[in-house]
């Protein structure tokens, strides 16, 4: 029997590319002849990350509808057109038994020419609130794998498996590793620490939030673990000179930062939130308003909803303090998020998935 071909395409930020990448080494374990080529946007994040992660990749000319640049989406009808006929290329010459898409551009002509091969298509999709890409997928799509309840009023509901999303499987063994992590970041063992997390690429409001409140935080006599992001990390990492502050561009050994946290600030991005529900620790979040249909908005919401999380705004910033002083002095609230978070983990998203991945394959 010839290997199995498996093409895996998302892309565009980490919250798409991760979890790809989580699956596909999944199948790896499963199936080591396996055969693994991904499809990623040129000039995004995926084009490094990927091959990094040990894989192939072959980029699409593609980008999305831009809302605040309307002149940009002229080339758009262009962009598509061309991402179809190389997509159709690459799936000819590929032949693969299965196409996986985890959001992102590329993941649309990737997987729209594979359903008119006739190729078995499978969409994960993060959200509680899925993108316009995915909406449009789920018609062709065999099966279609979510993080979320009520996901039936955008997808048809008999293709349907709720998985949760993959997530890096160390986050499983954090309790065990508080000293470890103390002692990898230097931390004071006599100070609580606080986690802030803005995402790969950064977020700008949050940094903000964070430096215009750095005296706040030093009469709370806590310390920072401050991951502010690529595009911000020249701005802020002058910083580092402050005794309780580490400013960091990326945070390489996440599950010792989990660790060493006692509470979370963070967008909500879906691999964000699932990750959150694994660690299970006091989490603010701060969702971004400039995503497609406000989703990290409602990815807060439905662990806001179930007693899980604090949420706040952009526009509800000025009231930061007084909500994180009264969480940071309150063990019994910080206790309360805690036990309602982890209620909503799913930590064997990623061999669920690959459980739906391989009935596909089998058929």
């Amino acid at each position: 029997m010839k290997p199995y071909n498996i093409l895996i395409s998302g892309g565009g930020t980490g919250g798409h590319i991760y979890p790809a990448i989580a699956i596909a080494n999944e199948i790896k374990v499963r199936f080591p002849d396996a055969k693994f080529l991904f499809v990623g946007a040129k000039d995004k994040m995926e084009m490094e990350k990927i091959p990094q992660a040990g894989f192939e990749i072959k980029g699409l000319w593609i980008s999305g509808i831009q809302r605040k640049q309307l002149a940009s989406n002229l080339s758009f009808p262009f962009k598509l057109m061309s991402s179809l006929w190389r997509a159709k290329r690459i799936i000819d010459t590929f032949q693969p038994d299965i196409a996986i898409g985890t959001g992102g551009f590329a993941s649309g002509p990737t997987l729209i020419m594979a359903n008119r091969k006739g190729i078995p298509t499978l969409i994960q999709e993060q959200n509680s609130f899925p993108g316009i890409t995915n909406k449009y997928l789920a018609k062709k799509a065999t099966k279609i794998c979510v993080a979320y309840d009520n996901l039936e009023r955008f997808f048809p509901s008999e293709k349907i498996i709720k998985t949760g999303n993959p997530v890096r499987q160390d986050l499983l063994t954090i309790h065990t590793k508080v000293k470890e992590s103390q002692e990898f970041f230097q931390l004071e063992t006599s100070k609580k620490t606080i986690l802030v997390l803005g995402g790969s690429l950064g977020a700008r409001k949050m940094n903000q939030l964070v430096e215009t409140h750095l005296e706040f935080f030093k009469k709370m006599d806590v310390q920072l673990i401050w991951q502010c992001g690529k595009l911000y990390f020249e701005e802020f990492k002058k910083y580092n000179s402050l005794d309780n502050v580490q400013v960091h561009l990326f945070i390489n050994r996440m599950d010792l930062a989990y660790a060493s946290a006692n509470i979370i600030i963070s967008r909500a991005g879906a691999s964000s939130v699932s990750e959150l529900c694994i660690v299970g620790k006091p989490v603010i979040f701060i969702p971004s308003p400039n995503v497609s249909e406000d989703h990290q908005t409602k990815n807060a919401k439905a662990i806001v909803d179930k007693h899980g999380a604090i949420m706040l705004k952009e526009e509800e910033l000025d009231t930061f303090p007084i909500v994180f002083e009264t969480l940071l002095k309150d063990k019994g609230k910080q206790e309360h998020l805690s036990e309602n978070i982890k209620e909503l983990a799913l930590p064997t998203a990623t061999t669920d998935i690959v459980n739906e991945i391989e009935k596909l394959l089998k058929k």
